[in-house]
């Protein structure tokens, strides 16, 4: 009899045969599935490293009811535990590596419409400068809103509700509080899984704040305190900045102004060579016609006088 079995603990298994076994079972049940395993890989300590996972992390630490289960999950998302980790539209799947290997399912509350709503008004009444959103920045009043411990897009403990089939009967054991961990670091790489997450589309941020209602404010000042994160990079979005149209037309303008000139130039040209050349061909013309007129008379002359020898002859 082992020492675990007695006390009724389970045999303690090394780090690194549970993260194998892990990642065995997560690459055949992805391959059922038609695709890779995901597994959370994170380097050095910090679990998150930029705005938005960090954000979420800080979110999941604010709550007292997670506060004794996530010390252990931070440890397990280190060290690599977590074999796949999937993302969608209200729901979280994922594996991990323990005594054995666990299936983790999280459902989270989809946004109310309203809600969605609220956040869209608020964000583009909060965007300092639609130039600086068009180069591809959120300010920082919009990304604190966003992120609001209340009102902002990260679930509060009752919208989120979790499964794992490991013997641990609470309700936050190790493995979830690891996954919730690995979606941190996941949103480091993809801040738009936070959106995907709670079932609402990122774009609309956009085309809420470029408005008409927005123009006039937003191109007044362009001295906005940017927290530096750039939408193009970060959600997949892509922006014009509002010069590249004007410059475009510019050229436009520019190009067709010079066929315009070109052409016209060719016209006068033209018209000048025409005017040159009608004097030279008209001249030999009304001297032809001069001749003629005068010949004329002088035939009938010879003519009479012709006449007049021919009866004197008689």
């Amino acid at each position: 009899m082992r020492w675990g079995d007695h006390y009724g603990f389970r045999e303690y298994v090394p780090v690194g045969r549970r993260k194998a076994q892990a990642r065995s079972f997560a690459e055949k049940k992805a391959k059922k599935q038609g695709r890779k395993p995901e597994p959370v890989e994170i380097k050095g300590n910090k679990i998150a490293k930029t705005f938005w996972g960090k954000a979420w992390c800080d979110h999941l630490e604010s709550y007292s009811d997670y506060a004794n289960r996530l010390p252990r999950g931070r440890t397990y998302a280190r060290n690599g535990s977590v074999a796949d980790l999937l993302i969608s539209a209200g729901k979280i799947e994922a594996i991990v590596g323990g005594s054995d290997v666990y299936e983790i399912k999280i459902s989270i509350t989809k946004l109310k419409a309203d809600q969605w709503k609220q956040i869209r008004n608020d964000c583009s009444a909060s965007i300092d400068s639609l130039l600086d959103l068009l180069s591809g920045k959120f300010s920082d009043g919009v990304m604190q809103r966003l992120t609001d411990r209340k009102e902002g897009l990260f679930p509060a403990p009752r919208e989120i509700r979790m499964n794992c089939n490991c013997p641990d009967g609470a309700g936050l054991c190790k493995h979830l509080a690891a996954v919730l961990y690995g979606v941190g670091a996941r949103l480091d790489k993809s801040p738009e899984l936070l959106f995907l997450l709670r079932d609402v589309d990122h774009t609309e941020l956009v085309s809420a704040a470029v408005s008409r209602e927005n123009l006039s404010a937003a191109f007044g000042d362009p001295s906005s305190d940017l927290a530096g994160e750039d939408l193009s990079a970060m959600f997949g979005i892509e922006l014009d900045t509002t010069d590249a149209p004007t410059e475009k037309k510019k050229s436009r303008a520019a190009a067709t102004k010079k066929t315009v000139e070109k052409g016209a130039t060719k016209n006068v040209g033209k018209k000048a060579t025409a005017k040159k050349k009608s004097p030279k061909k008209a001249a030999p013309k009304q001297a032809v016609a001069k001749k003629k007129s005068a010949t004329k008379p002088a035939n009938k002359k010879k003519s009479a006088a012709s006449k007049k020898k021919a009866v004197k002859k008689k």
